[in-house]
């Protein structure tokens, strides 16, 4: 077996993104007319561990005297705040190790693997991906105020798309990312750098060329690259091809010993 084969094979280490809500809705859709069942058996669970989190937070601060108020009422207030992080952390980890049961013998779902990200130039996430070191690197005399531009670019795309390059085959796909879903403080700079193992659905096609921020204002725009011998001999330039689009779920370490 070679070492991709194994990196394909092998559990997941270390979570780097995963799409909550994409997963939440894929579990209810999967379980059917079962959804509700699946949501309360979710609930209690989540409620159970809240209620333990709780007594045991209480329990542990109920001593300390700087809280405000009476021992209980600072250890509740404690508790309240502690239980409600561990509580959504919780849910969190419910949600993600039920995907991860279910989606093992998906199809629907593609793994995606041995691939490059790379942002396309020109585009809206190339932008987003270094407006934070140009907003640390500013100069006062600078006429764009590259802190609103950091923050019209989180708010102008719910997802931003990257390239994916097959590092031994060279074929290409687009993928598509939640700002919001990352997890450990990690961003769309990072994927570049990493070598992950991608959960993506796959839900239509598209030119790179239209990844371009001209081409996000005016989808009309979309321009064709015309070369030396075309212009000799006014032919029409060979067409880009269509790539996958993927809209990923999941991207984590795959753990290889």
């Amino acid at each position: 077996m070679t070492k991709t084969d194994e990196a394909e094979r092998a559990p997941l280490i270390k979570i780097v993104y995963f799409d909550e809500q994409s997963a939440s809705d894929y579990l209810d859709i999967s379980a059917g007319g079962r959804s509700a069942m699946t949501k309360e058996a979710v609930q209690n669970r989540v409620a159970e561990m809240h209620t333990k989190v709780e007594a045991s937070i209480a329990a542990k601060f109920s001593w300390v005297p700087f809280l405000g108020g009476s021992a209980e009422a600072g250890g509740g207030g404690s508790a309240g705040r502690g239980s409600e992080s561990i509580l959504s952390k919780t849910l969190s980890n419910t949600i993600l190790t039920d995907y991860l049961d279910k989606v093992d013998t998906d199809q629907r779902v593609r793994r995606l693997e041995g691939l490059q990200l790379t942002a396309s130039k020109d585009s809206m996430a190339y932008m987003k991906m270094y407006t934070p070191y140009m907003v640390a690197a500013k100069d006062n005399d600078d006429t764009v105020d590259l802190a609103r531009l950091d923050e019209a670019l989180a708010s102008a795309k719910g997802y931003y798309e990257l390239i994916g390059e097959h590092q031994s085959t060279g074929e290409k796909c687009i993928l598509r990312f939640n700002l919001h879903a990352f997890r450990n403080s990690y961003g769309l700079t990072d994927l570049a750098r990493m070598r992950l193992s991608y959960h993506g659905v796959l839900v239509g096609r598209s030119l790179e060329s239209s990844l371009t921020m001209a081409a996000e204002m005016d989808p009309k725009a979309r321009p064709v690259a015309r070369t030396a011998l075309n212009l000799i001999d006014d032919t029409a330039p060979e067409a880009e091809p269509e790539l996958d689009v993927y809209d990923v779920i999941l991207a984590g370490v795959n753990y290889v010993g």
